[in-house]
């Protein structure tokens, strides 16, 4: 209720909210979008070159004035930022004090220095009424009377007070809980959700799990024993075929439900029909070959594969422009029939977490869903790749539930979507596995899922993961 206490806020909200339900029920045409697009990327341009001092730096030799179009040609003459650029130049990228935030994020800083993310009013109305308008098109489903756990990473992170808000907009109750905090802990978050009851959760696809695991070591059944409609998931690399699977455990349905980082904000979010979807009012996205940095063609079924950049359509603390996330995608184009009129993602992992296996490179995203298609009820797994007498192995390690009843494992199956893919071999293992699989959100999919023997030098990410597994409340 803060825009109460300030009539310019109140107007701007109410001029977003318009906008965003406006664009959700198709009322703009590809015309009105691209000229909203090119109008507020020049803003962009001129507001960071004012007020950035990074800004006024990196971008002293564009014109804002001259970018007449949006065409790849045109946006090459803006240089892009990148992750080294922020953690080099740290509160140089803000466009404004931090005094003028109304609240303070960070990275986690797990594998590299943490950088600053304020967030001020402006920032929070543009993503959290973007999530508003998305998640109506799901909670509406459910009904009315819905009480939502939200569990996020840290209390550092926007997972809370993001998700809180929206749920707020839309008329649910939140239930805040942080399961690795000591405070908290798994037992009286699983209480909470119990007791509410707990109609819906947003957490990671790891906490989802480890919750099913806590839920049976307890001599519950999650099924049985609460009421979860939906399960919205966010900050690690999903699949399909995993959502699915936590689906199955819960009894619930599972939405990939946000795509965003601390640095950038909102980039992708989910509606009704389970597409991600892209926000084209927040971002304007290119997709670049991250070898060569140069705009990717659309393939035949206009899908367009590489390196997401992204720049901030509105104006708050830290907008980027040409920012290069570091993660491979695929969007897709706008089409009919989806739930939202807008273009479609597929986050297959981070570029540098591309693996070579039997020769083949596989992103993790596919590599994940190629491994988990078949399998169904499992509570957790990981993924060890190994070079046998020269040659590439996998083994899938699966944590079950203690009864089988509802788990579906076919290892020839299995084995033969690998052999077709990858030309590699695979074996099965069973067994309790450890808490380093929940350290996606916080240090990398593949650092919590892979365990590749292959490497001679040591892997700084991967302890990292094992340092966050054994400092977090169990």
């Amino acid at each position: 209720m803060f825009t109460v206490f300030n009539e310019e806020l109140a107007k701007t909200a109410r001029e977003i909210r318009d906008r965003h339900q406006e664009f959700a029920a198709g009322a703009w045409d590809d015309a009105a979008l691209a000229g909203y697009q090119l109008q507020e990327f020049r803003r962009t341009l001129a507001y960071v070159k004012d007020k950035s001092p990074f800004y006024a730096k990196h971008l002293a030799s564009v014109d804002p004035e001259a970018i007449t179009s949006l065409d790849p040609e045109q946006l090459a003459s803006v240089p892009f930022t990148t992750k080294d650029d922020l953690r080099r130049e740290f509160e140089s990228v803000l466009s404004l004090p931090l005094s003028k935030a109304w609240i303070f994020y960070e990275t986690t800083g797990t594998t590299g220095r943490s950088t600053p993310c304020p967030r001020d009013n402006v920032d929070s109305l543009h993503n959290n009424t973007t999530l508003t308008v998305y998640y109506d098109t799901i909670f509406r489903q459910f009904g009315d009377e819905q009480v939502i756990g939200v569990s996020g990473p840290t209390e550092l992170h926007a997972f809370g007070d993001t998700f809180g808000d929206v749920c707020r907009n839309l008329g649910h109750a939140v239930a805040k809980m942080w399961p690795h905090s000591p405070m908290v802990g798994y037992d009286r978050a699983l209480e909470t959700l119990r007791v509410l009851p707990a109609t819906g959760l947003f957490s990671t696809p790891g906490m989802a799990l480890s919750l099913a695991k806590k839920v049976y070591a307890a001599g519950l059944d999650p099924r049985r024993d609460f009421s979860l409609d939906v399960l919205m998931c966010t900050g690690e690399l999903a699949s399909p075929s995993l959502l699915e699977n936590i689906g199955q455990v819960w009894g619930a349905k599972v939405y990939n439900a946000l795509y965003a980082s601390q640095e950038a904000s909102v980039m992708g979010a989910a509606g009704a029909d389970g597409a991600l979807y892209t926000a084209p009012l927040l971002n304007l996205y290119e997709v670049i070959d991250p070898d060569t940095a140069t705009a990717v063609e659309p393939g035949p079924d206009g899908v367009r594969t590489g390196e997401l950049v992204i720049t901030a359509l509105y104006r708050g603390s830290k907008p980027l422009v040409r920012y290069r996330t570091g993660d491979l995608v695929r969007l897709g184009p706008q089409s009919a029939g989806h739930t939202l009129p807008a273009p479609t993602l597929e986050v297959l992992g981070r570029t540098r977490d591309i693996l070579v296996i039997g020769g083949h490179r596989i992103s993790g995203y596919d590599l994940e869903e190629l491994l988990l298609t078949q399998p169904r009820g499992y509570l957790d797994y990981q993924i060890v790749i190994d070079a046998v007498e020269g040659r590439d192995e996998l083994t899938l390690r699966l944590e079950l539930p203690p009864e089988s009843e509802g788990v579906r494992i076919d290892e020839t199956a299995i084995a033969e979507l690998v052999r077709e893919r990858l030309e590699v071999p695979v074996r099965f293992e069973y067994g309790v596995l450890g808490s380093v699989t929940t350290t996606g959100a916080m240090v990398s999919w593949k650092a919590a899922r892979v365990e590749d023997r292959r490497q001679s030098a040591s892997d700084d990410e991967r302890a990292a993961a094992l340092a966050v597994a054994n400092g977090r409340a169990q």
